[in-house]
């Protein structure tokens, strides 16, 4: 699990965790500004309606969910004798909507945000409609945050594939050549990269993508884009070096599986993505 993040709703904080890439919210502090407190959550799930709900969130969300221990339950609620905790809700269905935790970043029990929703309903309709206002706010945020890392990103692939085009020009460009060849060069190094990490020329990737609005590089993913920027300030060293074009090829497609790989399993990546 992830470290938590707090929202402020009525002037009480509320973690919010990642659990299975979810949200999950902390019922445990939305009933802190409550009379009864933590009993308010048993009472909750004794309740007729609230077992259908969740129950029926499961059969949505949970492929494991043990269906039949659920149809039992929701028989047996609001008898006199019944009761339920969290705990033995999850040990008899399986269920995955709800999770007691205790750790560093928080502790008590934490619903899926549709389910804590559900249950700030049913704690006061005042107190969910703060509830999902804090919680917007906090995933706008989060998508700002997204954006302006997106932007420094595609900022710095710009930078570097100036480098890039310098020592081209430095390079491998002879004195006498006119512009038009010069563009013809440049085109040549960039397809150089372009194949090393997308295994086509931006001609080829047209050609499969005719309807497509962009280019090969602006339908590049996170994860690309960051080895763009990391092969072209490669090739630029590579290029003063005086390496050939077929060797540069060889090294930089060798440097891009290598970094791909490590990428596809950054946590810090896949939780910028997730979280869009």
């Amino acid at each position: 699990m992830a470290k938590s993040k707090i929202i402020y709703v009525k002037g009480t904080p509320v973690n919010i965790i990642k659990h299975n890439d979810a949200d999950f919210i902390s019922l445990t502090d939305m009933v802190k500004g409550f009379e009864d407190g933590l009993a308010l959550i048993e009472k909750w799930l004794r309740n007729k309606n609230s077992i259908e709900f969740i129950g029926i969130w499961e059969e949505i969300n949970n492929p494991g969910f043990n269906s039949p221990e659920f149809g039992v339950i929701k028989n047996e609620a609001g008898l006199n004798r019944f009761t339920l905790s969290v705990k033995k809700w999850i040990e008899k269905t399986n269920a995955i909507g709800l999770i007691a935790k205790t750790g560093r970043y928080g502790s008590g029990t934490f619903a899926h945000r549709d389910i804590a929703f559900e249950f700030g309903s049913w704690l006061s309709p005042e107190f969910k409609l703060y509830l999902i206002t804090e919680f917007q706010r906090l995933k706008a945020d989060e998508n700002d945050r997204l954006k302006l890392e997106w932007n420094l990103q595609r900022t710095l692939s710009k930078v570097n594939y100036q480098i890039h085009t310098d020592a081209i020009k430095d390079n491998l460009i002879p004195k006498e050549l006119s512009k038009s060849q010069s563009s013809l060069v440049y085109a040549t190094e960039a397809d150089l990269l372009n194949v090393a990490l997308f295994g086509m020329t931006a001609k080829q990737w047209r050609e499969e993508n005719a309807n497509a609005k962009g280019n090969l590089r602006d339908e590049a993913t996170i994860e690309q884009l960051v080895v763009l920027s990391n092969l072209e300030s490669i090739n630029a060293v590579l290029i003063h070096q005086g390496l050939q074009q077929s060797d540069r090829l060889i090294q930089l497609n060798g440097i891009a599986i290598n970094q791909m790989k490590s990428l596809v399993e950054n946590r810090s990546i896949k939780k910028i993505k997730k979280e869009t």
